[in-house]
């Protein structure tokens, strides 16, 4: 049993070729399967044409949340609602083509427990492609953890994977760091990464920027070893200064110019303090959102799942 996982925002127009291309790899690969589509509160039609779908197939469920959760906490959504022995993640916009399935699931078969996916090129525009490889040679560089490069959400999780994962609860999720943090035995498929299907792109680089600066702080603390770093620079180059003034006192004639020296050691601790207040704050603006406890998410409708199903951790239903 393999269950698909697949967020969805404002994506009427990709959905029918999306559920035909996730139709045909399937039915390359035999076992049965189910694909989950989740409803993160589009705007346009997209909630109809998932029903729709899903009454002329029993393989689909959906899943639509309240509102907008987000892409990572949708995603969640998914895995907790999900039943196969293996689950796929993939994003809805067909940059990740359902055809390199039957090749994940059978590294999966193989004796893999974790198959993830890394991106050999990018049809975005150049920025796009520069942030995208900036941000995870920043996660290469600072995760306390290894977290291979191009490796995004598009992947394939063992049960038992999966089981460990649903444990992790927290509220700034970074999933392809949450999957490479659990461990077992993983490997990697490279793919070149289409343009979008249809439609306006939904990650943008501020989305890109909180995106990587939740991956950032949940996997590592160099930005709290930045702000030391920056605090003893600080102090070094201002007991520099103290000396040479003492110097210039003490032993020359030279006169010392006050207002303009001044102003910059002042603009410079003080940015410096801001910096490190900041970087603190993001760390406890977290610890915040932690100690709430408030649930994931919260679901309006499923269609498609077992009535009797119980209620899972993490949500409300």
């Amino acid at each position: 049993m393999i269950s698909i996982v697949i967020p969805l925002y404002n994506e009427q127009e990709t959905i029918p070729e999306l559920h035909r291309r996730l139709t045909d790899a399937m039915k390359k690969v035999g076992d049965d399967y189910e694909i989950i589509f989740v409803n993160d509160n589009s705007k346009d039609n997209s909630f109809e044409v998932m029903k729709k779908f899903s009454q002329q197939d029993s393989h689909l469920k959906v899943i639509d949340l309240a509102r907008n959760f987000g892409h990572q906490v949708a995603i969640s959504a998914g895995i907790d609602s999900a039943n196969g022995d293996a689950v796929i993640l993939m994003d809805g916009d067909l940059q990740d083509p359902p055809e390199l399935l039957p090749e994940m699931i059978a590294k999966w078969k193989s004796g893999f427990e974790v198959v993830y996916t890394m991106k050999k090129s990018r049809k975005e525009n150049a920025l796009k492609r520069f942030a995208f490889h900036s941000f995870y040679e920043l996660m290469q560089r600072f995760s306390s953890i290894p977290i291979p490069m191009e490796a995004g959400n598009f992947s394939l999780m063992d049960r038992k994977v999966v089981s460990v994962l649903q444990t992790m609860q927290e509220r700034n999720r970074y999933l392809a760091g949450m999957r490479a943090w659990i461990g077992f035995r993983q490997t990697g498929i490279w793919f070149d990464r289409e343009a979008r299907f249809a439609g306006k792109p939904q990650m943008t680089i501020s989305r890109l920027i909180n995106f990587a600066l939740d991956g950032l702080f949940s996997f590592s603390n160099a930005p709290l070893r930045l702000a030391t770093y920056v605090g003893f620079g600080s102090a070094f180059v201002a007991f520099l200064g103290m000396l040479y003034v003492l110097y210039a006192k003490l032993f020359t004639n030279t006169a010392l110019i006050g207002w303009a020296s001044t102003i910059l050691s002042i603009l410079f601790i003080g940015g410096m303090i801001l910096l490190t207040l900041g970087i603190i704050g993001e760390y406890v603006g977290r610890i915040y959102d932690e100690v709430k406890q408030r649930p994931l998410y919260v679901v309006r409708e499923k269609i498609g799942f077992e009535k009797s199903r119980e209620r899972v951790a993490g949500s409300i239903e």
